[in-house]
């Protein structure tokens, strides 16, 4: 077996198609169709149910891609820490949560201490991200936290107060029932707290509408069709401005923690090592 025929099965994974695979890879399609078969005969299986919409794992097909996904990543690895420089450089593909107001500056001041790396950003809820970082498509992210799983290392930095959003300026927990929640998709750690505070409450929400951007939930909020639960720093000037209104949550809802996770055995870059050093030059 070769390290190109799990390239290639891995494509063929991730894309559910040999010809996508061998576009992407700028292979001819007979010959991943042709690696895909000598793969399989060596390990005396199939690896894909083969359909008219393409090719789809099956159960050892899936236990495959874990291996493969480990062995590409720490091939990848070896390659970054043999080849980087010692000045950060390069691409940094960082994760992070939409309402983090402090982030900017980090990230700013990250970019202004070293011009020759490429930030990437990609904003998501914290179970997305998590995943990402797990499967090796982050360097890192900032995520609601604290995360437990055996194969993330983290490093706390913001703390936030969390506080209910809604136009009037009036509200009980009584009035919760009658009230449409426009929270951010499953896997945000902000709408877990507002469930688990339900939850303990006894409330069911009259509807609960599901939103990918903060501009479109605070949108929604100060057009009064329905509540929320955001960071304080990320609505005050918004409350302030009289457009919005904010509600205390009670303890241990409350408070929220900005974790910064990446994979622990991931090779740790000088890049990387820059980019968590000004973590720590801004956390608090």
């Amino acid at each position: 077996m070769e390290l190109n025929d799990l390239k290639i099965f891995h494509m063929v994974a991730t894309l559910g198609s040999v010809s996508k695979a061998a576009a992407e890879l700028s292979y001819v399609q007979s010959n991943v169709t042709a690696r895909i078969k000598l793969l399989e005969k060596e390990l005396g299986t199939p690896l894909f149910y083969r359909h008219k919409r393409g090719m789809t794992l099956n159960t050892e097909g899936r236990r495959l891609l874990e291996y493969s996904r480990d062995i590409l990543t720490k091939l990848d690895d070896m390659h970054r820490f043999f080849h980087q420089s010692s000045e950060p450089s390069g691409v940094l593909s960082i994760g992070m949560v939409e309402t983090i107001n402090r982030l900017p500056e980090l990230l700013s001041a990250y970019c202004s201490r070293f011009p020759q790396v490429d930030l990437s950003l990609t904003a998501g809820v914290t179970e997305h991200l998590l995943r990402m970082v797990l499967d090796v498509e982050l360097d890192g992210a900032f995520v609601t936290g604290p995360i437990s799983h055996p194969l993330i290392e983290q490093m706390q930095v913001f703390s936030e107060e969390l506080v209910l959003v809604s136009k009037g300026s009036s509200f009980t927990m009584d009035d919760m029932p009658g009230k449409a929640l426009l929270l951010y998709n499953k896997g945000c750690g902000f709408r877990e707290r507002l469930e688990g505070w339900m939850k303990l409450e006894g409330v069911i929400p009259r509807k609960v509408m599901e939103f990918g951007t903060y501009e479109t939930i605070i949108g929604g909020v100060t057009a009064g069709i329905g509540m929320t639960i955001l960071p304080k720093s990320a609505v005050r000037q918004l409350a302030e401005s009289g457009q919005i209104h904010m509600h205390p949550v009670p303890k241990p809802y409350r408070d929220v923690t900005t974790m910064f996770i990446r994979r622990k055995d991931a090779a740790m870059t000088s890049t990387l090592q820059s980019f968590l050093a000004e973590i720590g030059r801004h956390s608090g």
